[in-house]
């Protein structure tokens, strides 16, 4: 569509960012909270038990656990119907594709976690300059990822 043929109805609109970067520092937080006890009742339930029957052996599965319950709750989440994990729903704040504002796939939420993640070990509290002096408040883990964090409408 060139600019000639853009009628005031049609001007794509930008998302709405507004808060999103605090609100996502918190909603981080609350996410660690929840993958917290999803890990204690995984370890617990199964880990435990089957550590007894297999004399141990299956606790060296223990340090890979929490990363894997992270990986698969972004994932399922961002990439689910309401577009955000639980702490993010919390604060308004909703995940979608950069350019089309189309929903995340599995693939790409769980892509976006693992580089979050790795962001986090290395960089804290770097990563959050990034998102500060963008204007859209995209962090470096949303531009690698091609997603943005906005207001949920």
């Amino acid at each position: 569509m060139s600019l000639e043929t853009i009628t005031p109805g049609q001007m794509p609109t930008a998302p709405n960012v507004s808060g999103v970067l605090a609100g996502r520092t918190i909603a981080f937080f609350v996410d660690l909270l929840f993958i917290g006890l999803i890990w204690a009742a995984l370890f617990f339930v199964l880990m435990i038990p089957l550590g007894i029957i297999t004399a141990g052996l299956i606790w060296f599965l223990v340090p890979p656990l929490f990363p894997v319950i992270a990986l698969l709750y972004n994932g399922f989440t961002i990439s689910g119907r309401k577009q955000a994990t639980p702490g993010m729903r919390l604060f308004g704040i909703k995940m979608q594709m950069a350019e089309s504002g189309g929903s995340v796939s599995f693939l790409i939420a769980a892509v976006h976690a693992i580089f979050y993640y790795v962001s986090v070990t290395i960089l804290t509290p770097l990563i959050l300059l990034v998102g500060i002096l963008r204007s859209d408040g995209r962090m470096l883990h949303d531009l690698l990822a091609g997603v943005i964090a906005v207001r949920r409408s």
